[in-house]
């Protein structure tokens, strides 16, 4: 939690110092709009990765086993996945990315970030001594989450949708795969088939893609249609 704090403060002081503002502008204060906006965040990711696992299910003909649920155990999980979401997101989609809306317009603050939340996943996977091509395929994958994340926050000016995105993503993945420090929640993989080259590389990219796709065409309906709660609809 100090870590939490720390970054409250530095994101406190960036908007101060830069536009004169407090954390309000960055939507933290909970309300009715903002705690709907992270129910829809967490259910459209769940509802996206669960498509995800029933393709991955058919493609590789995967043979999954109930794990033992523990409700403690669940329960420091989903604390866990929303400290470290709500971290990594006051840093990519926090102070610094309303500085760069307000100075820079839309699309070129939604780049900067995708650009950096995938440069970040680089160091965080620990791959940057690996082939050239897959660190250009974290990047790409990531930075595309990242940009539509963003462009969350830049509609909403609240925190609140892309953090509900990114924990059911973090949550979803740990009850079915294995994670540190939580993993196989729910389902533990026993067998699968493994595809063969270029297939194994063609649905490398479509399963990175998959989720984050599936996120966009829903905000891209939600705001359009007047759907989301705070949001007016776009004029057309």
């Amino acid at each position: 939690m100090l870590g939490l704090l720390v970054l409250l403060l530095i994101s406190w002081g960036l908007l101060y110092l830069i536009e004169k503002e407090n954390l309000s502008a960055l939507g933290l204060i909970p309300n009715k709009d903002r705690l709907i906006q992270f129910g829809l965040g967490l259910t459209i990711l769940v509802m996206s990765c669960l498509v995800l696992i029933g393709i991955e299910t058919a493609v590789q003909s995967v043979q999954w086993q109930r794990t033992e649920f523990d409700l403690k155990t669940f329960a420091e999980a989903f604390y866990y996945h929303w400290r470290s979401a709500l971290t990594e997101d006051l840093v990519f989609r926090g102070a610094l990315l309303y500085v760069l809306l307000r100075r820079l317009g839309s699309q070129g603050a939604l780049w900067i970030s995708a650009l950096c939340f995938g440069v970040y996943h680089v160091f965080s996977y620990g791959i940057l001594e690996d082939r050239s091509i897959l660190i250009a395929y974290v990047i790409v994958i990531t930075g595309f989450t990242g940009y539509v994340w963003a462009y969350a926050f830049s509609k909403t000016r609240s925190m609140y949708l892309g953090l509900g995105f990114h924990m059911g993503y973090n949550l979803l993945m740990a009850c079915f795969y294995e994670a540190q420090p939580y993993g196989e929640l729910l389902f533990s993989e026993v067998s699968k088939q493994e595809l063969l080259d270029p297939l194994a590389s063609f649905y490398s990219i479509f399963r990175g893609l998959v989720p984050t796709v599936l996120t966009f065409l829903s905000l891209k309906v939600l705001f359009n249609m007047g759907w989301m709660p705070g949001v007016h609809p776009q004029k057309k």
